[in-house]
């Protein structure tokens, strides 16, 4: 008991000092593991490029005008915008987007009918969508691709059904980026979602039906606006890795699918990477991909409660 004539210690206060020590841990793993990489990725792309491979410790602007500026061959002429990087940053942006809209569109109902399933049965069919997830993306994808080639049990099963009378020719296009993307990523968007239907009170449903709502009518004014932070949260966890990728783009796509995480991915091979350039390149997907989210952020901080 405290004296008189003293405070005795808030809750809150004791409950901050007690949280402290068991917070470094945490602080710990984020400052090694996260903040520690991305600080190094910035400075790199501060550093000027070594041509055996790596970096020479002189800091300079070269990676990022690179990326953004055609000086010519010999870096003597009048600076033109270097479309090519803005190119493959665009198609990385359309691919990912598309990736996560086809994910929403077979996510939700996804999500929808096994939260509305018996409580008994809803966790087989969770175990049902993630199982295929035990395995790592690299044999996923490799088994990806040998289902779409030409030669492939897809296009051999059409052709034997008589479906088809040429291979579809899949593999190297936007579309089976497409098909690698949204496999991939398909359980982030149906988990978040399903997260959230599930905490849906049903009753407000029925209480729009015995108000002659129509069912386009309560699932755009009731149902949507109470998932949706489950079907935002899916939309980033699926935006955001797709717009990295780069197993899907190499394993499935071709030249012209070459996307952001390829070209990151390329700088940091072999002796004859750009280091610079590369880090550069990750670091302005990063400062996009933050953007994004802080427009996001401000707002759902200025939307109504």
């Amino acid at each position: 008991m405290a004296r008189p004539g003293t405070d005795a210690p808030s809750g809150e206060a004791t409950y901050r000092a007690l949280a402290r020590p068991l917070l470094l841990p945490s602080w710990l793993v984020i400052g090694i593991l996260m903040v520690l990489p991305v600080g190094l990725t910035a400075v790199y792309s501060f550093l000027t490029r070594e041509f055996r491979g790596g970096v020479i410790w002189e800091f300079t602007l070269a990676a990022y005008d690179q990326f953004f500026f055609d000086r010519g061959l010999f870096g003597d002429e009048p600076p033109r915008i270097e479309w090519t990087y803005i190119t493959i940053f665009w198609r990385s942006i359309w691919q990912a987007g598309l990736a996560t809209l086809m994910c929403l569109v077979i996510g939700f109902p996804t999500a929808w009918i096994i939260a509305t399933r018996p409580a008994r049965t809803r966790g087989l069919w969770l175990f049902l969508i993630t199982i295929p997830y035990w395995v790592n993306l690299l044999i996923r994808t490799v088994s990806l691709r040998f289902l779409l080639r030409d030669t492939g049990p897809m296009n051999g099963a059409l052709q034997s059904l008589g479906l088809i009378d040429a291979p579809l020719p899949i593999i190297n296009t936007n579309l089976a980026v497409q098909i690698g993307l949204f496999y991939s990523y398909l359980p982030f968007m149906v988990l978040p979602i399903y997260a959230a239907v599930e905490r849906y009170n049903f009753a407000l449903s029925e209480a729009a039906a015995d108000l002659y709502a129509s069912r386009w009518a309560t699932l755009r004014e009731i149902v949507l606006p109470v998932v949706k932070p489950g079907i935002v949260a899916g939309c980033i966890l699926v935006f955001i890795p797709s717009l990295g990728a780069f197993l899907a783009p190499d394993l499935l796509g071709g030249a012209k699918t070459f996307m952001i995480g390829s070209l990151i991915d390329e700088q940091f091979r072999g002796s004859q990477g750009n280091w610079p350039f590369g880090a550069a390149a990750a670091i302005i997907l990063m400062t996009l991909v933050l953007f994004v989210l802080l427009i996001y952020a401000r707002a759902q901080g200025r939307a109504p409660r």
